[in-house]
């Protein structure tokens, strides 16, 4: 019996067409299992399994459902995941160092932040993206979705292991909550970010070769303030919730130097919060989208310009 194997227009088999389901429902599993043995056997040598399972979980899975979305067969396996890797790592190892001796506490900390974090990402994707041929928008969106990705994978992976400490000793119900909220959250955060990034990269390529151009540059300072409002919606939350109450409501604890707010302020400040973070997820998911459709109809009519053979072997 000869078994055909049905192709779409990418030409990838179709039943590869869903591996970031069972990627995804496969890492959900050995999580959830990973979890309750832990609870069960309070043994603290699951717990690097548990940080790195949950903390690259959803991660892994995006850039897998990116990657089946490719538009030239320069994007393998291979690239793609060692971009997610080699990305992630040099873009925490530059913010970090750049942020130690940048940033001082201000009231644009987070925007500082954001401007840092989404200027490593940026300069990673360039060095790691060098050598191809052929750059589409598409392509550049895949790419970029895999460095961010893989910042945000190694970012969650520290958060996790920070929240597992605590002044009452180890806290697996802390570190479980961490990954939980940064899981549901990072499809709408350094992924998208370095997503939008590499789509504009990539369409402003001048003849084949990386350039930075004006529209890339306001592309990034779009992005870097996305990245720094979503870190500081905590403040504008409470800034909010104050003015919305009145702020001589607060009513000080017991210890006298902290503040206790009261029931209705703590919804109003979750309300504010989340409704914040859902308007910047939304702007964001909206401009990849209008730029992946852009980018559609663009390389219908001017497909990509590949890469001379002497700008690829310069190393350009």
């Amino acid at each position: 019996m000869v078994v055909e194997v049905i192709r779409d227009q990418a030409g990838v088999p179709l039943r590869a067409r869903r591996m970031w389901l069972r990627i995804f429902l496969v890492g959900l599993a050995l999580w959830l299992v990973t979890v309750v043995v832990t609870f069960l056997t309070g043994n603290a040598n699951l717990v690097p399994t548990l940080v790195l399972l949950g903390s690259f979980l959803v991660p892994v899975t995006f850039v897998a459902w990116a990657f089946e979305r490719r538009d030239t067969g320069e994007l393998t396996a291979g690239l793609v995941f060692s971009t997610f890797l080699a990305g992630g790592v040099l873009g925490v190892l530059g913010a970090s160092v750049l942020e130690a001796f940048l940033l001082h506490p201000s009231p644009w900390l987070f925007f500082g932040v954001g401007l840092i974090e989404e200027a490593v990402k940026l300069a990673a994707l360039m060095v790691l993206t060098r050598h191809l041929r052929t750059r589409s928008p598409h392509d550049g969106m895949v790419l970029g979705a895999a460095v961010g990705f893989g910042f945000a994978a190694f970012e969650s992976a520290g958060y996790a292991f920070t929240a597992l400490f605590t002044v009452d000793g180890l806290s697996i119900v802390q570190l479980v909550q961490t990954e939980l909220i940064r899981g549901l959250l990072a499809p709408v955060g350094h992924g998208l970010w370095t997503a939008i990034l590499g789509g504009v990269l990539f369409a402003t390529s001048r003849h084949g070769r990386i350039a930075i151009t004006g529209k890339l540059l306001l592309a990034y300072l779009g992005v870097s303030v996305l990245h720094g409002l979503w870190d500081s919606m905590d403040s504008f939350a409470v800034y909010l919730t104050m003015l919305l109450t009145d702020g001589e409501r607060l009513v000080p604890s017991w210890q006298g130097w902290l503040v206790e707010p009261s029931t209705e302020q703590v919804n109003l400040f979750s309300s504010m919060q989340w409704a914040g973070l859902a308007i910047i997820s939304i702007t964001g998911v909206a401009w990849l989208v209008v730029l992946w459709r852009r980018s559609a109809r663009f390389e219908r009519v001017a497909p990509p310009i590949p890469v001379p053979p002497s700008w690829h072997g310069a190393g350009r």
